[in-house]
């Protein structure tokens, strides 16, 4: 997997931060999304994060994930 890849999410994942769905959970199992960032360092130390990828779902939704819970198209 890598920057760029195209995904789509396998697992059921409950959000509470989609645009369109503030503060109510939403399931974003079935969305297509790209990756658009490998979370493995922070401020130039490594990190250990639960969610590693970051994966972009349009223009204004983005969400962390673990690899896990999608697979790559």
């Amino acid at each position: 997997m890598n920057v760029g890849d195209r995904i789509r999410v396998k697992t059921s994942v409950v959000v509470y931060h989609h645009p369109e769905h503030k503060k109510e959970a939403f399931d974003i199992q079935g969305l297509e999304g790209e990756v658009i960032a490998l979370v493995t360092e922070w401020q130039g130390r490594p990190v250990s994060a639960n969610f590693p990828v970051l994966v972009k779902f349009g223009q204004k939704f983005r969400a962390h994930l673990r690899e896990d819970e999608f697979e790559v198209l």
